[in-house]
């Protein structure tokens, strides 16, 4: 079945010499994977190559086969041509990072489109924009919310957040219950639109912090979710 889709590229590995095997987030059918043969050997193969770099916005024509697992692409091309993801440093270690995420996290093939579109407008935003510093912890949070496990936001006046039950707290329940100013921080960013990012000052120390804890939090919550390797890049380009 041939369809076209929009796609968020997650993640791509070399395959054998030539080929590339290509992780993508479709609107119409979730996580797909495809194989890209030859698309490494000559000129034309490296143009299209440019196209799958990580988090990049594509219109895919693809053979879509529910049998198979790896699909294959007919043709695809830019749907969002970003300005400064893709070159700018601090942004493109942010991209490694959410990118390493989102591809551990998202596993089926099933559409969301509400999903898709927050990834999709949200990565517009990073690339337009020059504050972006704590871009990728409220992206965190507000990703928890079409996830299922979003905090509770009631009872907001109480000093202690539980990460396993998302709560918060009176008073420490047990070791995953957490206060301070990574609390404080929580609080400030469940009412902050990306619009008033640039309104939450926060230090190097505080942010590698409550990035911690973000992370704990999705380990609790997801079960099979494993800590970023780009996290240590991720905290050095930031410090």
């Amino acid at each position: 079945m041939v369809i076209s889709t929009h796609a968020i590229v997650l993640s791509k590995i070399r395959y054998r010499d030539n080929d590339l095997i290509v992780k993508c987030y479709t609107q119409q059918y979730g996580v797909l994977s495809f194989l890209l043969r030859g698309v490494l050997k000559s000129k034309k193969g490296l143009t299209k190559t440019a196209h799958f770099q990580l988090l990049s916005q594509l219109q895919l024509v693809i053979v879509y086969n529910p049998n198979r697992s790896l699909h294959t692409i007919k043709e695809a091309k830019i749907n969002h041509l970003y300005s400064s993801i893709h070159t700018n440093i601090l942004k493109g270690s942010i991209v490694m990072f959410l990118s390493e995420v989102l591809s551990n996290i998202l596993k089926e093939e099933e559409q969301n489109e509400t999903l898709f579109s927050f990834i999709e407008t949200t990565l517009l935003w990073l690339d337009t924009h020059s504050e972006y510093s704590n871009f990728h912890l409220l992206f965190l949070l507000k990703l928890s919310k079409y996830l299922g496990f979003y905090p509770e936001k009631i009872n907001l006046e109480y000093d202690y957040f539980n990460l396993e039950d998302g709560k918060f707290e009176v008073k420490q329940l047990g070791i995953y219950t957490v206060s301070g100013e990574n609390i404080m921080l929580l609080k400030q960013l469940l009412g902050t639109k990306f619009e008033a990012l640039s309104n939450v000052k926060i230090g190097t120390k505080q942010r590698q912090s409550f990035l911690n804890m973000l992370l704990l939090y999705y380990e609790l919550q997801l079960g099979e979710f494993k800590k970023p390797k780009s996290l240590q890049v991720l905290n050095q380009v930031f410090s």
